[in-house]
């Protein structure tokens, strides 16, 4: 059997952690065994359909190195891949389920049902459908349609006996038919629901797994029997279990999940969240968290994936990250960190961020903590407070930091090699002529010449500002704290 899986969002917005790890475990799935991952969007729901929201799919996809073999903007040969295109295919099939009488018109208005589900919730039945149209004659059917009523199509579920679904992980999961419905397979505006057009789809597109959510469970049956009254064999159906927060409640934001592109927008890399999502329901063995692309694909298969729920860690998720990042050649960092400095200062200088990706790749666990940690390279217009220079251990002397600040002037400006080891030896020895501790002098510095006080290591800093520009940096702390 040729493995070709599916992932096949709404475009309602941009997907989230659950759906992306949807994606991911059916593109591996079809990547491990040499298959097919096809994706198709499910836009039968005009009113929930966003715009934008197929180009949000494609981009976050595309983002996490997810390339699907067949699909909007590749093609196939199951064109087109996006279902409000194929609604002749859907309206065809359930033609051929009415005139086989294993469906049925149904012309209830929105009131009766209304009306039908208040008085089962009154008497405290399970909400369904009563199917009043279900034996319509001919002569009812026909005044129905003469009153200008637009009907829908219901599947004819049987009234007795069970249903059986095969999930990969769950195994046999039994159904008893009275506590189904007589469910919508085609809608008043012609568009199919959900359960039509995706049976029909994984059909026709030949999936051989269907990687889904938990909560589609239920519904499992429903499509086995549509499956049945086709006359097709039902793919394997591997229901993924949900992704809770870490007091176990359904994930959300307040536990630190995004949408999948915001992830990307707050400086996590596509490799770590790759990551990251795998171990969310599936591990490579008890005590493995680094596990690279190419590895995750030479060993995944459903076997191992768990149907117990995963929990979220936001922690885990950015300590990955910064493993990534450190893991990164300079350039590809520094190609990395760019966008995020170019956003927030301008155009930075190439040879520059070289120099700067040695100091700050040990320090940063998100591409975007460059901004904090080294804006102060590219521009000169600090903005400090003199209570931040002065800090606790000059606070209440103010004339000692003057006097400290200058005689590292002093020592720094007449340097005839600018390089960190040669930096430091005057700048440490003063520190004891003065009386003072090394860090508190150091801290004094740090401030005068990036406005922070907390950078990376300073003389390599000062190393890479250059002798021009911390001289005139050191100059600039002395006057205000000569004006102070």
């Amino acid at each position: 059997m040729t493995v070709r899986t599916r992932y096949a969002p709404s475009p309602t917005g941009e997907p989230h952690l659950g759906n992306v790890r949807t994606a991911l475990f059916a593109w591996l799935l079809a990547r491990h065994h040499g298959g097919q991952f096809l994706l198709r969007i499910e836009d039968t729901d005009q009113a929930r359909s966003v715009e934008g929201g197929i180009e949000a799919q494609m981009e976050t996809l595309r983002w996490l190195g997810l390339d699907w073999d067949e699909g909007p903007s590749v093609g196939g040969p199951h064109e087109p891949y996006v279902q409000s295109l194929r609604l002749n295919i859907y309206q065809d099939h359930a033609t051929r389920l009415l005139g086989e009488e294993k469906a049925y018109r149904c012309y209830c208005s929105t009131e009766r049902l209304e009306e039908v589900r208040r008085v089962q919730q009154a008497q405290k039945q399970p909400p369904k459908y009563d199917r009043h149209c279900r034996e319509l004659s001919a002569r009812d059917r026909q005044a129905a349609e003469a009153g200008g009523a637009a009907p829908v199509v219901r599947f004819k579920t049987p009234l007795e006996g069970e249903t059986t679904t095969e999930d990969v992980m769950r195994g046999s999961v039994t159904f008893k038919n009275d506590t189904l419905d007589d469910f919508v397979l085609l809608k008043s505006d012609g568009y199919p629901t959900y359960h039509l057009a995706s049976i029909v789809d994984d059909h026709i597109m030949e999936i051989s797994h269907v990687l889904r959510g938990e909560e589609w469970l239920s519904s499992s049956p429903r499509h086995v029997l549509l499956y049945q009254a086709f006359g097709w064999q039902p793919p394997l159906f591997a229901h993924l279990s949900r992704v809770l927060g870490p007091d176990r409640g359904k994930l959300s934001k307040r536990h630190g999940a995004h949408a999948a592109l915001e992830y990307r927008d707050q400086g996590y890399l596509p490799e770590a969240l790759i990551n990251f999502m795998a171990l969310l329901g599936w591990s490579l063995d008890d005590h493995t968290d680094m596990i690279d692309r190419d590895t995750l694909v030479q060993h995944f298969d459903l076997d191992r994936v768990l149907a117990n729920p995963a929990m979220f860690n936001a922690d885990k998720l950015t300590w990955l990250n910064g493993v990534y990042i450190r893991d990164l050649p300079p350039e590809e960092l520094a190609a990395g960190v760019r966008p995020f400095l170019e956003k927030a200062i301008g155009v930075v200088d190439e040879t520059t961020l070289l120099k700067i990706i040695p100091l700050v790749r040990e320090r940063i666990k998100l591409l975007t903590e460059i901004v904090e940690m080294a804006d102060f390279f590219f521009k000169d217009d600090l903005e400090y407070e003199v209570e931040t220079l002065l800090g606790k251990r000059f606070a209440d002397a103010p004339p000692a930091a003057h006097e400290a600040l200058q005689a590292v002037l002093e020592r720094v400006e007449g340097l005839p090699l600018w390089e960190h080891e040669v930096i430091e030896a005057p700048v440490r020895g003063l520190a004891e002529e003065l009386g003072l501790k090394a860090g508190d002098l150091f801290g004094l510095v740090r401030v005068a010449i990036t406005g922070k006080t907390a950078a990376p290591p300073l003389f390599e800093t000062m190393e890479v500002l250059g002798q021009a520009r911390t001289v005139a940096r050191l100059r600039r702390a002395v006057g205000r704290l000569h004006e102070g």
